[in-house]
């Protein structure tokens, strides 16, 4: 028996964009078809009051036949050191017998299936002429979304915004590297925002940083950033606002930050939550209905998404002879 190990370089050879975008899919439609176990994740925090923490997400799924784990290390920090914030690792297990097959880097895979499952979600939920981009956040999570947004919409005009404006400037010039559109720098959340159509919130925000008023009729917005019940990037104007859809609602009913605080408000219920993204794709749930609704998306990633990527990467570096191979018996 031998142990696939598939690091870094071979996951952003492999997993491209547009391929991870497929992936997504097929992991929200296996999610929605009740083809999937995903317990809650599991997170505890490290010493050191950083907001750092370790995380255990297992999960199973009939197809591909597989199950397995991500363990991450969450280090806040890191990224303005040019770090990733998520740092681990996927387990791969195969069915038949049970045995560990792939050993994949999880902060790489985190990174481009969390952009790509909001790229599913907007082309699902966003108006087909959505074009104006605004991105709150300047990190790793920053550049993946821009990638993923202009994978399924024409980008016309990019704003970004920060606390750091150095920081800002720096991913507007890898973001003009990265898609063929200039990338603004707005001095404020309201300016970035205004009139835009396309909004992605990838900050590290324990408050909200969005407000509803701040949000346009007919605005998509994907709110990624925060992963717990405590943080919040969006007030509870905007969750009662918009029609709201979310990645899997067991995990938005225990974690999801921005829902919970509208509900212990009572200004929603638990039916405010109109579908999963996977009840969509299979039809039976309606997305978008008119030009001029708010719609969100409240990413929260479940182990379906990383799963269906370590699959992908094992199998493909398999093919290729890629990454190392380990005995292990």
């Amino acid at each position: 028996m031998t142990l696939r190990i598939i690091d870094q370089p071979i996951v952003r050879e492999l997993l491209t964009m547009p391929v991870c975008i497929g992936l997504m899919e097929q992991a929200m439609q296996a999610t929605a078809k009740g083809e999937t176990l995903q317990p809650p994740r599991w997170i505890i925090g490290l010493p050191g009051d950083q907001g750092r923490g370790f995380g255990l997400m297992p999960g199973a799924m009939n197809a591909p036949a597989s199950f397995g784990a991500k363990l991450t290390a969450v280090y806040p920090e890191n990224g303005a050191k040019g770090l990733q914030s998520h740092r681990g690792i996927i387990a791969l297990f195969e069915a038949e017998g049970g045995a560990p097959v792939a050993i994949v880097h999880g902060g790489e895979v985190t990174a481009i299936r969390t952009a790509a499952a909001s790229a599913l979600a907007t082309r699902l939920l966003a108006r087909p002429d959505a074009g104006d981009l605004a991105i709150l956040g300047y990190g790793e999570q920053a550049l993946q979304h821009l990638r993923a947004m202009a994978a399924v919409r024409k980008l016309r005009r990019v704003r970004v915004w920060g606390r750091s404006a150095e920081r800002a400037a720096h991913f507007a010039r890898e973001g003009r590297e990265a898609v063929d559109c200039e990338i603004e720098i707005a001095p404020t959340v309201e300016a970035a925002v205004a009139g835009a159509s396309l909004i992605c919130t990838v900050t590290g925000a324990a408050e909200p940083i969005l407000a509803g008023r701040m949000i346009s009729p007919g605005a998509h917005v994907n709110v990624v950033g925060s992963s717990v019940a405590a943080a919040r990037e969006i007030d509870v104007d905007a969750v009662e606002k918009a029609r709201f859809f979310v990645d899997y609602k067991p995990s938005t009913l225990l974690q999801g930050g921005e829902f919970l605080a509208a509900k212990r408000e009572g200004r929603v219920g638990d039916d405010h939550i109109l579908a999963e993204i996977g009840e969509i794709l299979t039809g039976s749930k309606t997305g978008r209905r008119t030009d001029d609704e708010i719609t969100i998306y409240k990413s929260l990633g479940i182990p379906a998404e990383d799963l269906v990527c370590a699959h992908y990467l094992y199998t493909a570096a398999a093919e290729r002879g890629l990454g190392a191979s380990v005995a292990f018996s």
